[in-house]
């Protein structure tokens, strides 16, 4: 039994369906390619499902986080406190507009970043947090924006890989000025390539969001440019696409949902030989990827690569930790937490459609690894 990490044929049952929307909207008599209606119609399907005020669709899940920090005034003199273990994007999107990226560490078990540090963190020159979920785990949203709150400051939710997720009856994006999707084609509501998009109550941001990602452009006067902006627009067919799969989207998530909850309960028992679960329960968990911790980590993965189980280790090493982030780095400062998460976690297939027999295969195989 091979099961595969990320697997080839998430878009297999779409696959007609795919080429039937390339045709029509290649031979659309309108000749709209970018930001048409397809892309109004995905927009308001999700200011529906989530609730928020504006929905901007864009290029990238890292494309909504550079409009979001650049929509915000951020720039050269300011800081953004980010988490030190995640994608590179929420450090980046900050430091390409001149600002600097503050690291917090994040908590060993859950691999989001800690409150705790992010409150230390805040200075005068602080303007932005930028917690990111991770992996299966929701960040500690009301705790954060209790804390932004309190000093002024604005929230930009990386939620790239949390659509779908709810904490406390709010559901994931909703909880900062802004918040940010990505459809990379593995994420939950992934795509047949690049997309995301930008959610905000604000109208005032949104309608910056929407001139910034066009070039600065109003939409209604074109080559009048109000800003400078960038190109971040998103595709006509894949906003068709996204639209199509937007329908069987719950469903996939619930599958991932129970094979979460499957996996938990197997493993609990393994907590005092080494390996962590993410904590059981559905409030504040997403689940785009599904990420232990494990003490013997390279003996595991070499066991279940010999099972013909596909795994992922994901960032190895800690931003700060990163050439490109050095300059952003305080000597002497250390991050524990994201070491820990970095040296120690190994995500396992969660895709939606993985059976029974191989979601069972899968666990078995951690089991007896570590009897």
């Amino acid at each position: 039994m091979t099961i595969p990490f990320f697997p080839p044929d998430l878009f297999e049952q779409d696959r007609q369906t795919f080429k039937d929307l390339l045709y029509e909207v290649g031979t659309d008599p309108e000749q709209r390619f970018i930001l048409g209606r397809r892309t109004a119609a995905l927009e308001a399907e999700l200011r529906l499902t989530t609730g928020a005020g504006h929905v901007i669709a864009c290029s990238s899940g890292t494309g909504g986080l550079n409009l979001a920090v650049q929509a915000l005034g951020i720039g050269p003199g300011d800081e953004v406190i980010v988490p030190a273990f995640c994608c590179q994007p929420v450090a980046s999107s900050v430091a390409n507009l001149g600002a600097t990226p503050v690291f917090a560490d994040v908590d060993p078990h859950t691999m989001v970043i800690d409150p705790d540090d992010v409150e230390r963190l805040i200075s005068e020159r602080t303007r932005a947090i930028m917690p990111a979920h991770v992996f299966s785990i929701m960040a500690d949203m009301p705790r954060l924006t209790k804390i932004a709150r309190g000093h002024g400051v604005k929230v930009i939710e990386d939620a790239a890989v949390a659509e779908g997720a709810v904490l406390d009856g709010v559901p994931s994006g909703r909880w900062g000025d802004l918040g940010v999707f990505s459809f990379f084609q593995v994420k939950a509501f992934g795509t047949a390539g690049e997309g995301g998009v930008v959610l905000t109550d604000d109208p005032g941001l949104a309608e910056r969001v929407r001139m910034l990602r066009n070039h600065g452009q109003d939409g209604v006067h074109r080559f009048v440019h109000h800003h400078i902006g960038q190109n971040s627009r998103f595709d006509e067919i894949l906003a068709a696409f996204q639209l199509h799969r937007h329908a069987g989207f719950e469903d996939r998530l619930e599958r991932r949902a129970r094979i979460a909850d499957y996996y938990t309960e197997r493993f609990a028992p393994l907590a005092e030989r080494g390996l962590l679960a993410p904590p059981a329960g559905r409030d504040g968990r997403c689940y785009y990827v599904y990420s232990l911790l494990a003490r013997r980590r390279g003996d595991l993965r070499a066991w279940l690569t010999e099972q013909e189980i596909g795994t992922h280790v994901y960032y190895p090493v800690p931003l700060p930790g990163q050439p490109a982030f050095a300059r952003y780095a305080p000597e002497g400062r250390e991050w524990p937490g994201a070491r820990y998460a970095s040296d120690h976690n190994l995500a396992i297939p969660i895709w939606p459609h993985l059976t029974d027999a191989q979601v069972e295969y899968v666990a078995d195989s951690i089991c007896e690894f570590y009897a």
